[in-house]
């Protein structure tokens, strides 16, 4: 036992993470308070319902139905913030917390990205921590890796997959060759997603987690308004077959580099290559990987989300400030945060695929190859599944590298040509 006084901590929400975060903190306190010197106490909770067995003895811990409580408590020094949301209770509460002179750990990734700079500007002004690395893939330790392991590292790229939920989706249409519709209820039955699944699959989950990606490698502010979003609704299984064919897997990355024409910052389905880890990474997994100028590449791989993973990041976030290690919540001063230069989506070069439905007559082919050539766009393979003169018939084609603002030229005047049944789709190929 130890003679410096307890770390007195609250949690503000007991969903999943916050049930977990009790549970950790319960089960391995003999442990947690040899490894910080002094004991992480549990002394504060709040929650809307206070009959529901979260699965970890509450009893002797003082119950607060107004969250806001936690942030006035005299006998409170961390307040855990698990509710949620970019605004309302979420802010107000994280923002009086740290304005009182309490810590604030938060899994809160649409809170960081959006307000990040803020609070942070606040923490450091009260002299208190704030930090999220449960806001960003779940129990891998990549905020700490970025703030300490990669710290002496000019960052070159960042590139995750961030969302599990969507993972597990594009995984499963490959390996079940399923429909997204079905795997996406399949998710939802399993509480992979959820029933509302729009966050998780129109890519803004991903977004938040890159934006403070974003802001680690590069000392930028966060700002999600300049974050490229594209989600997996459009992705058929058509899609996963062409890309297996071609030697790829299809995965919602989030990626981060910066280029002569500024900060990119992309969210969308990529095809990347099937021998590469990042092709590699099953099921509900994340993985981000990183190139810096000194250390190469570094790949870190584990699950993104769920109770225990989750828990394990608020709790190491906890046992950093019961060590008295608190550092700037983005690993430089916030008055050193800078304004991000994007860079123009339309201004992104690579290799693209192409999926066009088209009928299966003579001059189509030719029809899109000139279409191609007089945008400046040059075709690398072109694959044809079926042949039914008269009838619709795929056509998957690879482009060498060029413009985004050349393809989507192109893709404009492609869905006007004659014989084209939709409007031809694009999936970006990914080089690692």
């Amino acid at each position: 036992m130890t003679d410096t006084p307890p770390l007195r901590v609250a949690i503000a929400g007991l969903g999943t993470v916050g049930a977990g975060t009790a549970r950790l903190l319960a089960e391995r306190a003999s442990d947690l308070e040899k490894k910080c010197g002094r004991a992480l106490r549990l002394g504060a909770v709040s929650s809307r319902d206070r009959t529901k067995d979260r699965g970890v003895s509450l009893g002797g811990i003082a119950w607060h139905d107004d969250a806001m409580a936690l942030a006035r408590d005299p006998n409170v020094d961390v307040v855990v913030e698990l509710i949620g949301g970019s605004d309302g209770i979420a802010r107000t509460l994280v923002e009086a917390a740290l304005a009182n002179g309490k810590h604030v750990v938060t899994a809160n990734k649409a809170l960081i990205a959006h307000h990040g700079a803020a609070l942070a500007a606040l923490a450091e002004s009260k002299g208190v921590a704030l930090q999220f690395e449960a806001a960003v893939a779940g129990g891998i330790p990549i905020v700490k890796a970025f703030k300490e392991g990669l710290a002496a590292n000019g960052i070159k790229r960042v590139v995750g997959i961030l969302n599990g939920t969507c993972n597990y989706i594009l995984d499963q249409m490959q390996q079940t060759r399923r429909s997204f519709g079905d795997v996406l209820k399949e998710a939802q039955e399993k509480g992979y997603a959820e029933a509302d699944p729009a966050f998780d699959v129109d890519g803004i989950d991903t977004a938040h987690k890159l934006a403070i990606l974003t802001s680690l490698a590069y000392g930028t502010k966060p700002d999600i308004a300049s974050v490229y979003i594209e989600g997996i609704r459009h992705i058929t299984f058509d899609d996963i077959e062409y890309a297996q064919e071609l030697g790829y897997r299809i995965k919602l990355l989030g990626i981060a580099r910066p280029t002569e024409h500024g900060i990119e910052q992309r969210v969308h389905p990529c095809m990347v290559a099937a021998s590469q880890p990042l092709g590699q990474i099953p099921g509900v997994y994340n993985a981000i990987e990183t190139e810096g100028d000194f250390v190469g590449n570094a790949l870190f791989e584990g699950r993104g989300a769920g109770a225990g993973p989750t828990a394990s990041a608020v709790v190491a976030d906890l046992i950093d400030i019961a060590r008295g290690h608190i550092t700037s919540p983005f690993g430089v001063k916030a008055a050193a945060l800078t304004a991000i230069a994007p860079a123009p989506i339309d201004r992104h070069q690579g290799a693209y695929y192409m999926r066009i439905q088209a009928l299966d007559k003579p001059g189509v082919l030719a029809s899109v190859s000139t279409v191609f050539f007089e945008e400046g766009v040059s075709i690398e393979s072109c694959l044809q599944r079926g042949h039914n003169p008269g009838e619709p018939v795929h056509l998957a084609i690879i482009t060498h590298v060029t413009r985004e603002s050349s393809m989507a030229k192109a893709l404009e005047r492609i869905a006007k040509l004659a014989n084209i049944m939709e409007s031809p789709h694009m999936i970006r190929i990914e080089p690692l």
